[in-house]
């Protein structure tokens, strides 16, 4: 009896053994998939945001009092439309003055053409008169002392008419001279009006700078003041998004930068509008890495952009960077990669079955797609 109790234990550990010995040397089973043609597309995916052709501050030139602001924020605008409407009294008055100076010159050359040069032509006439007569009386002069009849003194005081009358010809002459056309007097009253025409054209500009208009054709995108508020020049009071070009600027990581090249197809997809895809094109790669981010700026344009997309909006982008038809494709899971192997062409293994068991054998990678790598 005692020798029947011990046998039991042992032939329970021999046949745990045994079933050890079997787990040990049975082959794991496992799934296996096969290596099939297929068409293969290799993205890149970035996140960016929708970029004006160029973002406008509006200010005004002049330290004025607003008025009136024609636009709201989100409101297109024409080149040439009033935006903001300014009050000056210093303005208005300077244009006041200046025209009033203006009317002021012209009178004057007015009363130069109407007044002062018929009265200086009509002086010379008589100063031409009056030397003509001096001299007719110096003449008689002279032959009366010669002949006895006068004393020499009445010669004295016909010469001294004669210089008198000559000399205010010339005073005469001079005057006349002035007032014609092209004569200094004529000039000065020309140059008056000149001025004052540049006077007036200057108010009037810088009383146009108080009316503040768009000059591009934008889109407002903030409002930076109210009617009451003192404009102050360089200070923005509103700011435009200039039509234009829609585009994307972007942000990729620099491993991806030797796939990209410009003319490049893109779907991109706005966060606010998940279901209305659109597309774009890449033409513009940066030059420079950000170092500290490890990304490089990439832009691209949209043809044709949606009604819905606005300035600044958040956008997701895909950008097919290869694409082969009938490749020879795997599932993703199947590779193992080794460090470095994420590139097109790295270094990876795939395990094969062959005779019931498997062997691991090195593969080249290519393009990578959704879940599935080209060898």
């Amino acid at each position: 009896m005692r020798r029947g109790r011990w046998m039991i234990p042992v032939l329970l550990l021999a046949a745990l053994a045994a079933s050890a010995l079997f787990v040990l040397n049975r082959s794991r089973e496992v799934d296996t998939v096969p290596v099939r043609r297929a068409s293969i597309v290799q993205s890149v995916v970035a996140t960016g945001r929708i970029a004006t052709p160029a973002r406008i501050e509006v200010s005004s030139q002049l330290a004025a009092r607003i008025e009136r602001i024609m636009v709201r924020e989100g409101d297109p605008v024409q080149a040439g439309a009033v935006l903001v409407q300014l009050y000056s009294d210093e303005a208005e008055a300077a244009l006041v003055a200046a025209r009033a100076a203006l009317r002021e010159a012209e009178g004057r050359q007015r009363q130069l053409v109407a007044v002062q040069r018929p009265v200086a032509e009509q002086q010379l006439a008589q100063a031409q008169a009056n030397l003509q007569l001096a001299e007719q009386e110096l003449a008689r002069a002279r032959d009366l002392v010669a002949r006895g009849f006068v004393a020499q003194a009445r010669v004295d005081d016909a010469v001294r008419g004669a210089t008198n009358a000559r000399a205010a010809l010339l005073a005469a002459q001079a005057q006349a001279q002035a007032n014609r056309d092209g004569g200094t007097e004529a000039e000065l009253a020309r140059t008056r009006i000149e001025q004052a025409r540049a006077n007036v054209a200057s108010a009037s500009a810088r009383l146009e700078l108080l009316t503040v208009r768009a000059p591009v054709d934008a889109l407002v995108l903030t409002r930076e003041a109210e009617p009451g508020d003192t404009a102050q020049t360089g200070r923005a009071i509103l700011t435009l998004a200039q039509h234009g070009e829609t585009r994307i600027v972007a942000t990729v990581d620099e491993k991806n930068l030797r796939h990209l090249r410009a003319g490049q197809r893109a779907s991109a997809l706005a966060d606010a509008f998940p279901g209305s895809a659109f597309e774009a094109e890449l033409y513009y790669v940066a030059p420079s890495v950000d170092a500290q981010r490890g990304t490089v700026e990439v832009r691209l344009r949209v043809p044709q952009p949606p009604a819905f997309l606005k300035p600044e909006m958040t956008v997701s982008v895909e950008m097919v960077v290869g694409r082969r038809d009938s490749a020879l494709v795997l599932v993703a899971d199947a590779i193992r990669e080794a460090d470095g192997a994420s590139a097109a062409g790295g270094a990876a293994s795939v395990l094969v079955a062959r005779d019931g068991r498997a062997e691991q054998v090195a593969v080249t990678l290519g393009l990578r797609g959704v879940g599935s790598v080209e060898v």
